[in-house]
């Protein structure tokens, strides 16, 4: 390897941030540049009198391969969900667990007018069939939509619509199910797997340690900067310059003349920055509206997802306070519920009003279409002290995630010259895809650079 080569990564979410720390512990002067002024990229928080509202609905799945890898768990002072949901729909409230870790459940799961015993049972043989799996191995073979392939296997249609729809309409932000069954199977697996948590001070705690350990490494994180080309010298368009040419960076703060950049920016700017057109920029996105309500007021989920098992209302409920109560000041209950793209099409208020239609549909609206939905499920209650608190658009939370897209992703050497990519677009659209594809493409700048 030549004497301290000189590395930019741009941009500063789990990608980038994990890219940075393997890079400067492989010996590189790595520099990372975000042009926010905080790093985390889609995993944020925000603070306010006491509550905390992360960016979306997000969870960490500590069965992650690369979490448990990439974190520091037990630093993050972890609060964790219960397994399996609360689902709500015209027939009443069921809860719908997992036997193997809570077998006193079972006579209520069963009780569920969403899950039958074959049903049960098909989970089982599923679980195990999975659980002897490599996960890299799921991502490999057929590929098909996921309500296809659990139709194939004989689950039921209320098994399906009630429960798998909205809890997987929270997962890849698709109701329909049309996504890769290849996500499924891996997040299936690593639900019976791990658990499903946040930590204590919001999720982004996640990126902040992320961040100590690149300074801990050698790098340096530069916020406020943001890129605005990236130009390969001494390269032909197939890259066979990888390893002579160098890299320059036009920033709104000047130049940066680099020997290797790692572009780890959203799908859409890494696309304009490198010109890859393999780089997925259809998305998905969601609404996610938080709200206050007295302490004394309980959705008796135990700690679980409140799940809609109709296309009416938001697709989940999270009772945020009752996993974590430091999400919320004491004396308060916060709640927070999150309506997909497609929840909104061909909808609007009773009155018609074009402000209250589609995505950016008014915070009044929603609070309104959350409290006409609690109010359904809980039959016996009245919701007029909901308070709408903190209303977080996403318009891009996800890429889309067809059958068969994981054989088009790019790979992390895709652009010519010394430059690479790091994003959940290089493996697929999670916490997992993220940290990973920032350890491949270290590695592999620390490859070409070391020969």
């Amino acid at each position: 390897m030549r004497s301290t080569p000189q590395v930019v990564v741009a941009g500063g979410g789990l990608a980038g941030l994990v890219a940075a720390r393997h890079l400067a512990a492989g010996g590189v002067d790595v520099a990372l540049v975000e042009r926010r002024e905080t790093v985390g990229g889609r995993v944020r928080t925000r603070e306010r009198d006491g509550y905390r509202f992360d960016r979306g609905f997000q969870v960490l799945f500590t069965a992650y391969p690369a979490v448990r890898t990439e974190l520091d768990l037990e630093a993050l002072d972890l609060r964790r969900f219960a397994p399996g949901a609360t689902v709500a729909g015209p027939t009443g409230r069921s809860t719908l667990a997992d036997p193997l870790r809570e077998p006193g459940t079972i006579p209520s799961t069963l009780a569920s007018p969403y899950v039958s015993a074959g049903d049960a049972l098909r989970v089982a043989r599923l679980w195990w069939e999975l659980r002897r799996t490599e996960p890299d191995a799921l991502f490999a073979g057929d590929d098909e939509r996921i309500d296809a392939f659990l139709r194939d296997r004989g689950f039921s249609e209320a098994f399906i619509e009630g429960f798998i729809a909205p809890f997987y309409g929270g997962i890849t932000l698709d109701r329909s199910l049309a996504t890769s069954r290849r996500v499924f199977e891996y997040t299936f697996r690593t639900l019976a797997a791990g658990e499903t948590v946040v930590p204590a001070t919001g999720m982004e705690a996640i990126p902040t340690q992320l961040a100590t350990r690149v300074r801990e490494a050698g790098g340096t994180i530069r916020t406020g900067v943001e890129v605005e080309s990236v130009t390969a010298t001494d390269a032909d368009s197939s890259g066979a310059e990888r390893v002579d040419g160098r890299v320059m960076l036009e920033t709104d703060g000047g130049s940066i003349d680099a020997d290797a950049v790692v572009v780890a920016t959203d799908p859409p700017t890494a696309r304009d920055l490198t010109g890859v057109p393999s780089i997925p920029t259809d998305g998905r996105g969601c609404v996610t509206q938080y709200y206050a309500l007295p302490a004394e007021v309980d959705l008796e989920t135990g700690r679980r997802l409140l799940l809609n098992a109709t296309d009416r209302g938001p697709n989940h409920v999270v009772p945020h306070s009752a996993v974590a109560p430091e999400y919320a000041p004491d004396g308060a209950t916060l709640l927070s519920a999150t309506y997909l793209d497609e929840q909104f099409e061909g909808t609007g208020s009773s009155t018609g009003s074009d402000a209250d239609r589609g995505p950016d549909a008014s915070d009044a609206a929603l609070v309104e279409r959350t409290r006409r939905a609690l109010e359904s499920w809980y039959p016996d209650r009245r919701f007029a002290a909901l308070e709408a608190l903190h209303t977080e658009r996403v318009p891009f939370a996800q890429f889309d995630q067809p059958p068969g897209i994981y054989d088009r992703l790019p790979d992390v050497r895709a652009p010519a010259g010394p430059v690479y990519l790091a994003g959940d677009y290089t493996q697929w659209s999670s916490i997992q895809g993220a940290m990973e594809s920032g350890r491949q493409a270290a590695k592999a700048v620390l490859d070409d650079l070391s020969r």
